[in-house]
């Protein structure tokens, strides 16, 4: 499923500096073990990582003895054997992980400093864990997408992006609702320590940190998305995601610092559960790769130019005022709204953002190792736009292109090619209220939005809340500003 032999190239630097400066080092069992990560905040009382694995090697998730002799099975025999194993005794089998059941958890803490000595390409993907590695930034000459060890720094943007009320409006909420560094560190925390519970059954499994929490997109108040990765012959059908996800759910009831696991079972799987410590809810899917590459191109939009972080949290915090994004009820889920979002920047006269996929397919190709998807992006400049609209001007813009402007009977949005192209080009997307590609497996994000009530609602909000803000120039007039920042 993830081909190691993909060879990365840099558009600016030399390939053998990326396993230095991107991927965790290999360290030693000891030093994982003793001295990565500590768990006293999630479970009350001190406890030491040595002691957490043996705890749960005692009440294991019982999976079979699948190892027989082969002098007693053999021909005709294994058959019939293999014929009377149950789906579930096949489905255990191929989950279980060929490793010993105490195989030392490794630990990606992202603001972990790495050790000397040389690393192979092998040996970096393989000690690579979290989503969260990061380059420091002298790592990443002319890159714009910053460290996660730089934690979180107002931006600065041109004077004329913040001319007038409303774009003043834009920016200050913006810098009140997004995500601090240490909202991300308690997600971060939270990961490393539910990785290590979960190789106590799943020796190889690896649980990456991605969505709104690492896109760049994220508010104080946002979900943690976590993507659980088995290894490489293992399958990622909804069938197997039920499965494995079911049994994960098992092992969270015994895990103190779990709260209300809760296995969803949409078209992607998913069991959410919330941290007793940091009160953070979390969804966790199975193998749903494709989730963290978006996750990197996202996080390269968001900081490819300045006014792109801003406008996309407002409009979020606009659409769920408005009731128009939450795709478990039929509207827009945040990640169509935010590919909504880049489509009109790239496609205005002038673009706002350029076509990243476009313009650097090698630091974005969908068959890129998965644990190099984070590196991909690290040397892309800032794009430098002709378009010195305000942010005011920008939002009213948005509003006016999906309430006057875009087709929605006959367009489908693509930010992979910067343009729409017809609905009838492809059955799937013909008889679809909302269209808008995903920019890896190219399928429809939108198609929560399958009822006809549903999708009038969304373009009366984008007509109506276009309407007033044209008339009012106050942010006030669509989204509430006192109910909407945060309460410190």
């Amino acid at each position: 499923m993830f081909p190691r032999a993909y060879v990365f190239s840099h558009k600016d630097g030399l390939s053998e500096h990326l396993f230095q400066h991107i991927l965790p080092h290999t360290v030693s069992q000891q030093r994982r073990t003793e001295g990565h990560l500590n768990v006293t905040n999630f479970s009350g009382p001190p406890m030491h990582v040595p002691h957490l694995i043996p705890t749960y090697q005692r009440t294991p998730v019982e999976l079979p003895d699948v190892h027989c002799s082969p002098n007693r099975v053999t021909g005709s025999n294994r058959k019939r054997r293999r014929q009377n194993h149950s789906e579930n005794d096949l489905k255990k089998q191929r989950f279980s992980s060929p490793g010993p059941s105490n195989q030392p958890a490794r630990n990606a803490n992202f603001a972990s400093q790495p050790v000397a000595g040389p690393v192979t390409d092998r040996d970096a993907c393989n000690s690579y864990i979290s989503v969260p590695a990061y380059s420091s930034p002298t790592s990443k000459p002319g890159g714009c997408v910053p460290s996660l060890r730089e934690g979180s720094h107002q931006i600065t943007l041109n004077p004329s992006s913040v001319s007038d009320k409303l774009s003043q409006q834009i920016l200050d909420l913006f810098h009140a609702c997004e995500q601090q560094s240490d909202d991300l560190e308690k997600k971060e925390n939270c990961r490393a320590v539910l990785q290590r519970d979960i190789q106590t059954i799943f020796p190889g499994a690896r649980v990456f940190l991605g969505g709104s929490s690492l896109n760049g997109f994220g508010s104080r108040t946002s979900d943690a998305d976590l993507c659980l990765v088995l290894e490489e012959e293992t399958g990622n059908n909804r069938t197997d995601a039920v499965y494995v996800l079911s049994l994960v759910r098992k092992l969270f009831y015994q895990l103190s610092y779990i709260e209300r696991p809760q296995l969803i079972r949409a078209k992607v799987p998913i069991l959410k559960f919330r941290d007793r410590v940091s009160g953070v809810e979390f969804d966790l899917n199975f193998n749903n790769t494709v989730g963290i590459r978006n996750t990197f191109l996202l996080r390269t939009y968001a900081y490819v130019e300045k006014r792109v972080r801003p406008i996309i949290l407002v409009i979020k915090k606009w659409a769920n005022h408005h009731c128009i994004n939450d795709a478990s009820r039929g509207t827009l889920s945040s990640y169509t709204l935010v590919l909504m979002i880049l489509h009109y920047l790239q496609t205005l006269p002038e673009p706002v953002i350029p076509c990243l996929q476009r313009d650097y397919p090698e630091c974005f190709n969908p068959k890129m190792d998965i644990h190099l998807v984070p590196s991909g992006p690290s040397n892309i400049p800032a794009f430098v736009s002709k378009n010195q609209s305000s942010l005011g001007d920008l939002l009213l813009g948005f509003l006016k292109y999906y309430a006057t402007v875009f087709n929605w009977d006959k367009c489908v949005i693509s930010v992979r090619e910067a343009k729409t192209f017809p609905k009838n080009r492809c059955r799937e997307w013909r008889e679809k209220f909302v269209c808008v590609e995903e920019p890896f497996d190219r399928t429809n994000t939108a198609r929560a939005v399958h009822e006809k009530i549903k999708f009038d609602a969304i373009k009366a909000e984008f007509t109506e809340s276009y309407q007033v803000l044209q008339l009012r120039k106050d942010l006030n007039c669509i989204l509430p500003l006192k109910n909407t920042r945060p309460k410190r």
